[in-house]
């Protein structure tokens, strides 16, 4: 690996943790209350009262930026699980499974997949309802075909090696060979797409906060705050500026995560 990828590797990693750890510490690291509005300190620009600034309604930017972090993080851990488990099961069913089940599961992925990911998401979340638990659902449902043509690729490949014949021949159960042997084997590239689905949720979570169908006022997130700045992009940018930074910052360290875990998992690359 050469040293500017792993520089990058390092600094990605200490940017999450950090990340991670002021979205548990938010109440105690946030200088202000996220939701408190001070009509007086109106588009107050950065300085050392306002760390970054104060958006339309006086509420401190740096302190919304940080509780943000929680719906950011919140909806991708959750939603990622909900992807993995939903194609886990699909991908290893269809993998061992007759021929007919097979293609009815994979006609399924591959419908969902035809969509557009954004569309869907609008129309899942339309369907369960507006709100951040609503929107970690549907993210969930719309990367599951992903892992499982990943989880069902990989199963193919693994099932035919001589220590799973092996295993079969000595007796083992089907759930014993996939215990023992198909999931420790799929578990790398599980993990790296893992990441790279994490940033992407993170995207779409803002997206749908920013068209109103995510994360719901009061509560903080960095899409709802890039939406409330777009009429005073002129006026006061920091509002935009620092969100954006933000969410750029997390989905570019996700995506580094992913690629060097890529090349760690498999010498080939």
């Amino acid at each position: 690996m050469k040293r500017s990828s792993s520089t990058l590797f390092y600094l990605s990693i200490f940017f999450l943790v950090a990340l991670g750890a002021a979205a548990v510490a938010a109440p105690v690291i946030a200088p202000y209350h996220p939701t408190v509005q001070n009509l007086d300190d109106r588009f107050s620009p950065p300085s050392r009262t306002h760390l970054l600034g104060t958006d339309n309604l006086g509420r401190d930017i740096f302190s919304r930026i940080i509780f943000g972090s929680r719906s950011a993080l919140i909806v991708g851990i959750v939603a990622v699980t909900i992807a993995v488990i939903i194609g886990s099961v699909v991908g290893l069913i269809a993998a061992l499974s007759r021929e007919i089940t097979d293609n009815i599961l994979m006609l399924l992925m591959d419908s969902l997949l035809s969509f557009p990911t954004i569309l869907l998401a609008i129309t899942v979340v339309s369907f369960f309802g507006y709100g951040l638990f609503q929107v970690m659902i549907a993210i969930g449902i719309i990367f599951s075909p992903i892992f499982a043509r990943l989880v069902r690729a990989e199963a193919l490949v693994i099932k035919t090696e001589g220590f799973v014949e092996a295993s079969r021949s000595l007796g083992s159960s089907t759930f014993k060979i996939v215990y023992k042997h198909i999931i420790p084997n799929l578990l790398g590239k599980v993990i790296v797409q893992c990441s790279i689905t994490f940033a992407l949720t993170i995207v779409i979570e803002a997206s749908l906060s920013y068209l109103g169908l995510g994360t719901q006022p009061p509560t903080p997130s960095w899409g709802l705050m890039l939406k409330d700045a777009r009429n005073y992009l002129a006026l006061a940018p920091w509002m935009a500026i620092y969100p954006g930074l933000a969410l750029a910052l997390t989905v570019f360290s996700f995506n580094i995560l992913g690629d060097v875990l890529s090349e760690r998992l498999n010498p080939r690359l």
